[in-house]
């Protein structure tokens, strides 16, 4: 026992805490952050949330049980920003933003899950563009997306405005960094692989507009798109393919905090709902055998709201309606083995909360379960 599968896996690290019980008590999670949720390949889920001290991490015992192991506390090299995405083949990639030396250094480090409930691989650094100090201090947050063939990409908004990527190579090592053509990127740098596994990459700038690039074939070239007008509030803008290779991105307004959904080439479509505080949560799904897409966020006061449309027609409108749950920090959503919608929340007091569609028609949420 303890062997890992999956490409490049090496030994890792036991985790500093492995399932925090008794007068244990772990870090508790950063509330703007919220928590992120995955399916794996086994059909369970994982649930993670970042702490000051590192990732917090439960696990469902068993696929559509209401059982849950964790938290364990995961120690992280000192993070400022952390971004993760699931691949095609299941396992969940982490990217963050490292800090060291007393603030004077920065540095790209990176992770992965290849089995549910299983200890991450060591952090690994993969640079960073810069040589300078004060240029190196002045990387964002990276995004990430993996490519159908499972590679890594790294995106950074960069000292001086820039935008630039590394990708892993298909035998393992890492290709140098590249820059993209953009200036003035300013916020998220938000980074979706679409089912054929083309990756497309959205960077706000400072000028009220969105850059965009895109691949033509999975693995390609990052092409250079038509900017997109639209100005998402800090933490707020999600991608979700809703066409093949065809991506909608919603985002909250930052002067109204009302959201707001776009597809390349078509108009910018108000959706209210606001005001939302942090990530929107964005899913596709089947609902009564229609395809449908279930937006949920958390309001500034606290309340989890959901909305669900046909998928790309929000145009004909969507009905926000309160959950009746109370989070601190975005919600996050995923399908599960079955199909059903699975809402993950943390509560005040920082503990983890399930709640699982009904069997009832249309999309109808039973009461969260605390795990």
């Amino acid at each position: 026992m303890g062997a890992r599968y999956g490409r490049g896996a090496t030994k890792t690290e036991r985790p500093g805490a492995a399932g925090l019980g008794g007068s244990a008590t772990p870090s508790r999670p950063l509330a703007d952050e919220g928590v992120r949720l995955f399916l794996g390949r086994d059909h369970r889920f994982t649930a993670i949330a970042r702490t000051a001290d590192g990732l917090l991490r439960w696990t469902q015992h068993r696929p559509n049980g209401t059982r849950w192991d964790g938290p364990e506390l995961i120690p992280t090299p000192r993070l400022t920003g952390l971004s993760s995405t699931q691949g095609a083949d299941g396992f969940i990639h982490f990217v963050g933003r490292r800090v060291s030396d007393g603030g004077a250094s920065v540095t790209v480090v990176q992770a992965v899950q290849y089995q549910t409930g299983r200890p991450l691989t060591q952090w690994r650094s993969i640079g960073n563009p810069h040589k300078d100090p004060e240029r190196i201090r002045a990387v964002t947050v990276p995004g990430i997306a993996v490519s159908g063939a499972g590679l890594v990409h790294v995106f950074l908004a960069r000292a001086g405005g820039g935008v630039v990527m590394r990708q892993e190579g298909a035998k393992g090592p890492w290709r140098p960094w590249r820059g993209l053509k953009g200036q003035l990127a300013e916020g998220d740098v938000t980074a979706v692989a679409s089912s054929s596994g083309r990756i497309e990459l959205l960077v706000p700038d400072t000028s009220g507009r969105a850059m965009r690039w895109r691949q033509s074939e999975p693995d390609g070239e990052m092409e250079r798109g038509p900017n997109i007008h639209m100005a998402p509030a800090p933490g707020s803008l999600v991608g979700l393919e809703t066409g093949p290779d065809r991506i909608t991105y919603y985002w909250a307004d930052p002067a109204t905090g009302g959201v707001f959904a776009h597809r390349p080439g078509e108009w910018v479509i108000p959706l209210g709902g606001g005001p939302v505080s942090g990530r929107i949560a964005a899913l596709r799904v089947a609902l009564d055998g229609y395809d449908c897409t279930v937006l949920a966020h958390c309001g500034v006061d606290g309340d989890v709201m959901v909305a669900a449309c046909a998928t790309e027609n929000e145009a004909a409108g969507l009905w926000w309606a309160p959950t009746g749950e109370r989070c601190a920090g975005p919600p996050a959503l995923a399908r599960d083995v079955y199909g059903r919608v699975v809402m993950a929340t943390l509560g005040s007091d920082g503990e983890l909360r399930i709640a699982c569609q009904s069997r009832e028609q249309g999309l109808v949420m039973e009461p969260s379960v605390r795990v």
